[in-house]
């Protein structure tokens, strides 16, 4: 269940009788938990509740219904029973029906209200269901519940609206929507001239039946679309003619209204009944886009990001330069003076901005900053010179464009009343004048330089006591959090969308992520526009493996980052979300003067240059190459045997093999079989040996089903050897001693590589290998050191790390090694043996969980990449990024040594 689903569900329990014996149940029940999990509690075979009337769910909550007037000492007996911390409670909950009391136990926080109104609280209960919350929602739950309730009406309307379901159709509900949205919040912040006037309006002129709530909800948004002066002769009804004109174009163009059935219609009074005066636009905007979209509504309320997120772009993209700025003009007014200047000329611009979330906190972080000069200024007049129509966006769902357009307006308004008061916000918000420019369409197919054109667009009408000239400075900022989009998983039109941008650039286009797009829109922006400069949040693909060596290169022909942030988990309100590995890259054009900063973590640092890979130091691009930079060995991946999986043996097909015939079978190894100990075998059969196979009908069975497989393949490469069913396709393992295996794609929970030693005489497939090589490779390859470069240069898969050999392997830098070196790192690799094998017949699986592995394993992990490490600068490194720092150094001057090498080669020859 989702955080809106849960909010329902908890208010539809709050409203109805309360019953002491079936509350716990109806409670977990509201929370996610199964039937199966609620009818072993309701049995006891999974309660161990130690309080009469208690329920206890292990690692989640201890509760008890109690009698009436107990409520305090009943909690206090959850918290000191000992079952409670035995079971690992997080909460205690007690009530009496009359009143609630809770504590999360690990943060101490606690929750006293009357029972109703204990939905209210429903953020402070949300980890039961396994969702992060955040201090907004759990301290101001009305975003979540305006959702909610918007969400019910929405899909009640829908059902009973069926024409309404066509494009055109679909247009006017959010349109729709949107108006109600508007209403609601201007109703409760007196911009109506009195509380609650749309929602008594069609509570009292409509039937309980909902008739004609069509016609009153008509009438009342028509009023809203005509002056005062025009209205003479309208036959406006006096109940609709109270309402203010809103102008701005929110009530113009299609009158239409859905048809309202009686439960749509309380649907509407339930959610007009909302406090809409606390709404946070920055929440609430991003989880009511959902409400329209059908593909999104099951992710109902998982869309919000939280304000400490969205400031990791917007803070070191320009807010902080504000507020230096600030802290530098001290009292001085006419330095103070020049910073509002700044501030009134500033552009944010987000060209993928849903419902306006990074528009939204750039404002009211402005507005911040300039009621801070107002007030060390002492101006008289208040009146702020940021205007909403500085803020641009591109939005290609048509309801979240609109509801970017309102949370830009609330925020205003917000604004407003806490600088100059109520009264005076009302008078400047009706009619409405101007809002955000948002505009809605495909944003990688649209002119952004048209959109938001860096001029100055001051007219003589404008509020403007400054008097900015034309000759103001304009800084533009681009941001936001366009769509990722690997390049697997984009649909038909976001394929063409790339080969629109890309085509006349490159023919890499295919394998680069979506944001790509964006972002090189974003550099010719800056091209055009040198003041200009753009952040945006990524996944970190774009940042490693080899769309670094491919996209990169053409981005900063003419931009160099500016900022980045380092990985980290850009998460929402889902369920157990485990986040999105994200990254922030900051881009100006190739002359900016900007300041170099490079976060990671909590910590910032002020660099020289930032290179794609996210670390300080010059731009350099890691590719594949066919050998080994440093003195390695080959490392060849393993063999393919494209045969149906009729060479492959279970242990089960062994006892169909004459004995006489076992030499034959080899026991097979990819990543599956050495990670989890799958045992498995293969045929592996040389064409001397093909006599030897008459005599076996099993064999003969699969060598003739290997054949029809390969036929019937589409490609001619693979069915050309339908004549050679004995074989693998591609046989890569010459003949050898020892093995070491390295898996293509290992879990990114493990902290280490798996790599380790095959018996002898097993077949490698699916995997990488190295072949009678010196045991300290081992240790190289399960270094943290290694790990790190695999992550950065050879990229992920999903999450998981993806193992290369050309890109990964053969580009390592590796130290010239002395023999005692060798012999170190040769120790740590066998101890690192010795430690899995004190585990046996523990898996590679099961060893390296990062929550379970042996203290003995980790140890020797440990000592390897202590030892390693000191080869490398004579001691441990001190995090990832040094790391890294190192070895692309070491890269650097290795490369560029081996292409003067060529170069003077080539000239002598």
């Amino acid at each position: 269940m989702n955080a809106v689903e849960i909010e329902q569900a908890i208010t539809l329990l709050a409203e109805q009788p309360f019953s002491a014996g079936d509350f716990p149940f109806q409670f977990l029940e509201a929370f996610g938990n199964k039937p199966a999990t609620i009818k072993k509690l309701k049995s006891g075979t999974s309660n161990s509740s130690d309080i009469e009337g208690g329920v206890l769910q292990r690692n989640n909550i201890h509760m008890a219904v109690c009698a009436e007037g107990t409520v305090t000492e009943t909690l206090n007996s959850l918290k000191s029973s000992p079952i409670t911390t035995k079971q690992k409670s997080k909460f205690i909950l007690a009530t009496d029906g009359i009143d609630l009391e809770a504590e999360d136990l690990n943060s101490g926080e606690t929750v006293a209200c009357p029972f109703q109104d204990f939905p209210n609280h429903f953020g402070f209960f949300l980890p039961l269901a396994g969702i992060s919350t955040v201090k907004q929602i759990r301290n101001n739950p009305i975003d979540i519940q305006a959702t909610s309730r918007l969400n019910r009406l929405y899909v009640e309307l829908n059902k009973h609206n069926e024409d309404w379901a066509t494009d055109e159709g679909r247009h006017e509900m959010n349109q729709f929507m949107a108006r109600l949205i508007f209403c609601f919040f201007a109703e409760d912040t007196d911009l109506f001239g009195c509380s609650n006037l749309f929602t008594s309006a069609v509570e009292q002129m409509t039937d309980s039946r909902s008739d004609n709530t069509e016609y009153v909800i008509g009438e009342i948004f028509r009023a809203m679309d005509l002056p005062y002066e025009k209205r003479e002769g309208e036959n406006l009804p006096r109940w609709a003619d109270q309402f203010p004109f809103v102008n701005g174009g929110l009530f113009s163009g299609s009158k239409r209204i859905p048809k309202f059935t009686r439960i749509a219609r309380s649907y509407l009074l339930h959610a007009g009944n909302l406090n809409w005066e606390q709404i946070n636009p920055d929440i609430f905007g991003s989880m009511i886009q959902a409400v329209a979209d059908d593909d999104e509504r099951g992710d109902l309320g998982m869309h919000y990001t939280s304000v400490p997120n969205i400031l990791k772009v917007l803070n070191p993209l320009f807010l902080d330069s504000l507020r230096e700025q600030l802290e530098e003009a001290g009292d001085n007014k006419r330095k103070l003076l020049n910073l509002r200047k700044r501030i009134a000329n500033i552009r944010v611009f987000d060209p993928a901005c849903g419902s306006g979330n990074f528009l939204v906190i750039s404002y009211i972080q402005m507005r911040e900053i300039e009621a801070e000069v107002i007030k060390r200024r002492e101006d008289s007049n208040q009146r702020s010179w940021i205007r909403l129509d500085h803020f641009y966006g591109i939005e290609i769902k048509d309801f979240a464009a609109e509801v970017a357009r309102l949370s830009l307006l609330i925020a205003e308004f917000q604004c407003d009343v806490r600088m100059i008061g109520q009264r005076e916000a009302k008078a400047l918000c009706l009619p409405l004048k101007k809002t955000g420019q948002i505009s809605q369409g495909n944003a990688l197919l649209k002119d952004w330089l048209e959109i938001c054109s860096p001029r100055n667009d001051y007219s003589s009408e404008d509020y403007n006591p400054a008097k900015l000239s034309s000759s103001d400075k304009i800084e533009i900022y681009i941001c936001g959090n366009p769509p990722y989009v690997g390049d697997k998983k984009q649909n038909s039109y976001q394929k063409k969308d790339m080969e629109v941008i890309f085509s006349s650039i490159t023919t890499r286009w295919r394998s680069f992520d979506y944001i790509c797009g964006f972002i090189l829109k974003a550099v010719c922006f800056i091209e055009s526009s040198p003041e200009c400069e753009a952040a945006f949040v990524s996944t970190n693909s774009i940042t490693q493996g080899m769309q670094v060596s491919q996209f990169w290169p053409i981005a900063l022909e003419n931009t160099h980052i500016t900022f980045a942030r380092r990985s980290f988990k850009w998460c929402n309100l889902a369920a157990n979300n485990a986040g999105v590995m994200c990254v922030i890259i900051g881009l100006s054009h190739k002359h900016s003067k900007s300041p170099r900063r490079l976060y990671d973590s909590e910590l910032v640092k002020r660099v020289d240059s930032i290179s794609p890979y996210l670390i300080s130091g010059n731009t350099v691009f890691v590719s594949g190459v066919p050998n080994p930079i440093s003195t390695l060995p080959s490392m060849l991946l393993g063999n393919v045997a494209k045969d149906g999986g009729n060479l492959i043996l279970n242990m089960t097909d062994i006892p169909n093999i004459d004995l006489s015939l076992k030499h034959l079978i080899r026991p097979i190894f990819g990543a599956q079989e050495f990670i989890k100990g799958v045992q498995r075998f293969c045929l592996w059969i040389s064409d001397d040996q093909l006599e030897e196979v008459k005599e076996s009908a099993f064999i003969c069975q699969r060598l003739k089903a290997v054949s029809e497989s390969r036929s019937k393949s589409k490609k001619a490469a693979t069915a050309k050897w339908s004549s050679r069913p004995h074989r693998f396709v591609e046989i890569r393992s010459p003949a050898y001693k020892t093995a070491i295996i390295i898996p293509r794609v290992s879990s990114e929970n493990r902290e280490f590589l798996p790599v380790g030693l095959l018996p002898r005489d097993s077949i490698v497939t699916e995997a990488f290998a190295l072949y009678d090589s010196p045991l300290w490779n081992m240790a190289l390859i399960a270094s943290k050191l290694h790990l790190v470069w695999i992550a950065t240069v050879c990229g992920k898969m999903k999450t998981d790390f993806r193992y290369s050999n050309t890109l990964g392997w053969n580009t390592f830098p590796l130290p010239k090694l002395t023999e005692k070196n060798k012999a170190d790192l040769t120790r740590c690799a066998e101890d690192i043996l010795l430690a899995r094998e004190a585990h046996f017949p523990a898996t590679i699986a099961d060893l390296y969980d990062s929550e379970k592995m042996p203290e003995n394993l980790r140890h020797a992990h440990e000592r390897n990449d202590e030892t390693l490490e000191r080869i490398y600068i004579g001691r441990r490194f001190k995090n990832d990024t040094e790391r890294l720092e190192k070895l692309f150094d070491m890269y650097t001057k290795m490369t560029t040594e081996s292409s003067k090498a060529k170069s003077a080669k080539e000239k002598v020859s």
